[in-house]
C-alpha cells in the first residue's frame, strides 16, 4: 500500500494534485487545515486483508501526530511527500487508524460489508465526508463569517446615525473596560437622553446600581473565615491586613490565624510571620482532620482567618480544598481573592471554578496595580459576587477599605482618564455591531 501526503493552497488544488499524483482510484484518508493551506493524507493500491485488519480495535495508539510516518527530508510545503509504505496514518479516534478506517469503511461491497457499514456509522463525520464538501462546508462558513461582519458594520453605522448619545456612551463605557453585553445593558437604559453628558453621568450611576457589594460584619462580628482564590492574588497579606484590623479593634487574644497551605514553599511561615509581629496566634493544618482540631481549639476565638493554598482555575485539587472547608466541622464564611491585574477571560474562568464551593463575597485585591477595572467589575456583576473589600497597596493594614460602589466606580473612571485608549470604529463594530443588530441595543 502506497500512501502520500500532499500540501497545497485549497482543497481543489490538493484534490488535483493527489489524482495527477496517483491517479483517479486514489483514496483519501483524511484532510485538514495547516498553516500552508490544506493537507491531504491520500493512498492508492492498497491491500484490502490490510486494510480490514486496521479497521478492528487496537491497543490506543499514540498522540504523537505522524511519529510513525516517515517523511522525506526534502519536503517542502506544497509539494508531495512520500511517506514509509508501512506506515500507519496518525490516528484521532483512540485505539483504531481513522485514516485506514474510512478507507475500509468506504467500501460497501463484499463479505463483511454489514460490519464495516456499521463501523462506518460510528466514525465522526469529517471521517467519512467527500473533501470536496468539506471544502464547500469550510467556503459557506468563511462566507457567513463575512456576512456576519459586514452585518455588524452595517447595524454599527445605523446606530451611530440614529442614537449619536448612545453610541459615545457605549463608546465611553468600552474605554472603561466593561465587557460589551454589559456596556450594551446599561446604554441602552440611557439612550433617550439628549445631552451626551448627562447620559454619561447616568451611565455611570447605573453601573454603580448594578455592581453588588456585601456590607461586612466581619470586623465586628468576627467569625470563622477563609480567603481563598489563585496563586499569587495577595491572600495571605489580605489576611494579615484583616488581622492586624481586628486586632486593633478588639485585641490580638481575639483572634487567631490558621493556614491550610501546604503547597507553597514558605507560605505557612510568611503567616508565621505576620502573626508575630501582630502577636496573634498562628496553627497550620495540614488537612481535614487537623483543620477540624484546629478551630475545635480556637472556639473561643472572636475571628479565626484561614489562609488557604493558591490555586489555579484548573488544578485538580481545587476539589480537595472544598472538601477541606467543607468538612471542617464548623461554619466558615468563604470569600474569593480577585486580582484587578487579572484579564476578563481568566476572571470568568475563575469564579465559575471557585464558586463550586458556597462563597459568602470577593475581596478584590491589587487596584493599585491595575490599568483598569472594567473587567472585573463586569464579571462581579455577571456572577452577581458581592464585593467586600478592596485592597490597593502593600501597606499592613492602611491598604485595606470596605467596598462602596461608587468608590469603585470612580477609581475605574480615573484609571479611564489616566491609561485608557479609544477603540476604533472598526473594533466597536465587532464588538458591538452584533448586539445592535440581534437585541436592537
Amino acid at each position: 500500500m502506497k500512501i502520500k501526503r500532499f500540501f497545497a493552497p485549497d482543497m481543489r488544488q490538493a484534490i488535483r494534485k493527489v489524482r495527477e499524483t496517483l491517479g483517479p482510484d486514489a483514496v483519501i484518508l483524511s484532510n485538514r487545515r495547516v498553516a500552508q493551506g490544506v493537507e491531504l493524507v491520500a493512498a492508492i493500491d492498497y491491500d484490502e486483508q490490510q486494510v480490514r485488519a486496521a479497521a478492528e480495535p487496537a491497543a490506543p495508539a499514540p498522540e504523537s501526530g505522524f511519529s510513525a510516518v516517515a517523511a522525506d527530508p526534502g519536503e517542502t510545503p506544497g509539494k508531495p511527500e512520500a511517506l514509509d509504505a508501512d506506515a500507519e496514518a496518525p490516528d484521532t479516534a483512540p485505539g483504531v487508524p481513522g485514516r485506514l478506517r474510512r478507507a475500509a469503511a468506504g467500501r460497501g461491497d463484499g463479505p463483511g460489508a454489514g460490519g464495516r457499514a456499521a463501523r462506518r456509522s460510528q466514525l465522526a463525520p469529517e471521517w467519512l465526508e467527500d473533501p470536496a464538501i468539506g471544502a464547500m462546508r469550510a467556503e459557506i462558513q468563511e462566507l457567513r463569517t463575512l456576512l456576519e461582519h459586514q452585518l455588524a458594520h452595517l447595524a454599527w453605522g445605523e446606530l451611530k446615525r440614529t442614537r449619536p448619545v448612545e453610541v459615545e456612551v457605549l463608546r465611553r463605557l468600552d474605554t472603561l473596560g466593561l465587557p460589551p453585553a454589559i456596556g450594551a445593558g446599561i446604554a441602552r437604559q440611557v439612550a433617550d437622553e439628549a445631552d451626551p453628558e448627562q447620559a454619561w453621568h447616568q451611565a455611570l450611576a447605573l453601573l454603580a446600581g448594578a455592581l453588588p457589594v456585601a456590607e461586612d460584619p466581619l470586623l465586628d462580628q468576627g467569625g470563622v473565615v477563609a480567603l481563598v482564590g489563585s496563586t499569587g492574588v495577595g491572600k495571605t497579606t489580605t489576611i494579615a491586613k484583616l488581622a492586624a484590623r481586628f486586632a486593633l479593634r478588639h485585641g490580638p487574644r481575639s483572634l487567631a490565624l490558621v493556614s491550610t497551605d501546604s503547597y507553597r514553599i514558605g507560605a505557612q511561615e510568611q503567616l508565621v510571620t505576620y502573626g508575630r509581629l501582630l502577636g496573634v496566634h498562628v496553627q497550620v493544618a495540614d488537612d481535614r482532620h487537623a483543620l477540624e482540631h484546629a478551630l475545635r481549639s480556637l472556639a473561643d476565638r472572636r475571628l479565626v482567618l484561614i489562609d488557604t493554598a493558591g490555586m489555579s482555575q484548573r488544578d485538580l485539587r481545587l476539589a480537595e480544598q472544598f472538601t477541606l472547608l467543607e468538612g471542617a466541622g464548623t461554619p466558615v464564611s468563604t470569600y474569593l481573592a480577585l486580582s484587578a491585574t487579572t484579564q476578563a477571560a481568566v476572571l470568568e474562568e475563575t469564579i465559575t471554578a471557585f464558586g463550586r464551593v458556597r462563597l459568602r463575597g470577593a475581596v478584590l485585591t491589587k487596584t493599585d496595580e491595575a490599568a483598569t477595572l472594567g473587567g472585573v467589575l463586569g464579571a462581579l456583576i455577571r456572577h452577581r459576587l458581592p464585593v467586600a473589600w478592596v485592597c490597593d497597596g502593600q501597606r499592613v493594614p492602611e491598604d485595606l477599605q470596605p467596598a462602596r460602589a461608587q468608590n469603585l466606580v470612580n477609581r475605574a473612571l480615573a484609571l479611564m482618564q489616566q491609561h485608557g485608549q479609544e477603540s476604533d470604529d472598526s473594533l466597536l463594530a465587532e464588538r458591538f455591531g452584533p448586539l445592535a443588530a440581534n437585541s436592537g441595543i
